[in-house]
């Protein structure tokens, strides 16, 4: 039996889809967005989302080829990926199939079921960041130039310290204008510590003395900032990997975080940028920026087929609260906010 199947169960049919799901999310761990900021922030996908499922719904009321070839290509232009859009869209099928639906409500609320069933695939995937006791936790940032890796760690940063814990920042992107003062700003702003490179200092340099100065004064959490690579440069990818084992010499252990930035307006192209980074480094999750700003929220399905990583953080906003930690119930309620799934006809 699917999530969605079960919780229609418990809460009994007359209550909404959304109301289930918002039911099941009240207790989450580490930190969160409100509902109504995912709901504002995922707004441009969860348009595109509905106007897609709702004109499918409204031209086919049975299930034949034309419908599934027309649903597959809107799974795909989602950004969900070719690999994940044929295995959501067989599930789907045969769903329908199964189940003889003629009902376009129902055939929207099979989508949003299957869509959280290949997610999960019987296994919840672990999205909270991996946080040791009384250890220093560090944290790497990766990803290309412009994705907001300065701004996403400096979020982090302020919603650390506002839980009381003590936070250094490593200012280790040498290469960009202006990210050494950025980050400093930043960390005036929020009233955190940081480790800024002396001149001409390389950023290799930098997190080793950050993250050693990190663990001889015993701060909860290392935050390390790197310079955007491009992932077809091979002597800058070289470089990421030295940082990185840089770091497992300091600590004695590998980073508790390796995440990989990632723009969410960035689609198919974000997803080849994934698998070099993962090359060189080993990533434990993708922090997506710029939601807000994205039409197409597929990409984090496809993320999780390719290379089997979970979206840790989404970013849809300017304001440090603005950083969620990803919930995968709340994304999809985020997501299919404007469709009707209560059995009730559709409003048009």
């Amino acid at each position: 039996m699917s999530f969605i199947h079960k919780l229609i169960q418990k809460f009994k049919p007359k209550k909404k889809l959304v109301d289930q799901v918002q039911q099941a999310v009240q207790e989450k761990s580490f930190f969160q967005a409100n509902q109504k900021s995912y709901y504002q922030g995922l707004n441009k996908s969860a348009n595109s989302f509905a106007n897609t499922i709702n004109k499918l719904a409204a031209n086919y009321v049975t299930v034949n080829e034309q419908f599934q070839e027309s649903l597959f290509e809107e799974l795909v232009l989602l950004d969900i990926g070719y690999h994940a859009a044929t295995k959501i869209c067989d599930a789907i099928v045969q769903e329908l199939k199964l189940q003889r639906v003629s009902d376009p409500q129902l055939i929207q609320e099979i989508i949003v079921d299957k869509l959280i069933v290949y997610y999960i695939q019987d296994k919840l995937f672990e999205t909270d960041l991996t946080v040791e006791a009384n250890k220093t936790n560090v944290y790497l940032f990766v990803g290309v130039n412009g994705v907001g890796k300065t701004t996403s760690l400096a979020k982090l940063a302020d919603q650390l310290t506002k839980q009381n814990k003590r936070v250094l920042m490593v200012a280790g992107d040498t290469f960009r204008a202006g990210a050494v003062a950025q980050l400093a700003e930043w960390a005036q702003r929020i009233g955190c510590d940081i480790v800024l490179p002396n001149p001409k200092e390389e950023t290799p340099a930098v997190i080793f003395r950050g993250v050693q100065q990190g663990i001889q004064n015993e701060y909860d959490f290392v935050l390390c900032d790197t310079s955007g690579r491009l992932q077809n440069k091979t002597n800058l990818m070289n470089e990421l990997k030295k940082i990185y084992q840089i770091v497992q010499k300091v600590s004695s252990a590998k980073p508790q975080e390796t995440l990989l930035v990632l723009d969410g307006t960035t689609g198919q192209s974000g997803l080849a940028q994934a698998k070099v980074f993962n090359e060189f480094t080993e990533l434990t999750g993708i922090i997506l920026t710029k939601m807000d700003s994205s039409s197409k929220g597929g990409i984090i399905l496809a993320i999780k087929d390719l290379f089997n990583l979970p979206v840790k953080l989404i970013g849809f906003g300017e304001t440090t609260a603005d950083l969620a930690a990803f919930d995968l119930e709340q994304y999809v309620l985020g997501l299919t906010k404007n469709l009707s799934l209560n059995h009730e006809p559709n409003q048009t």
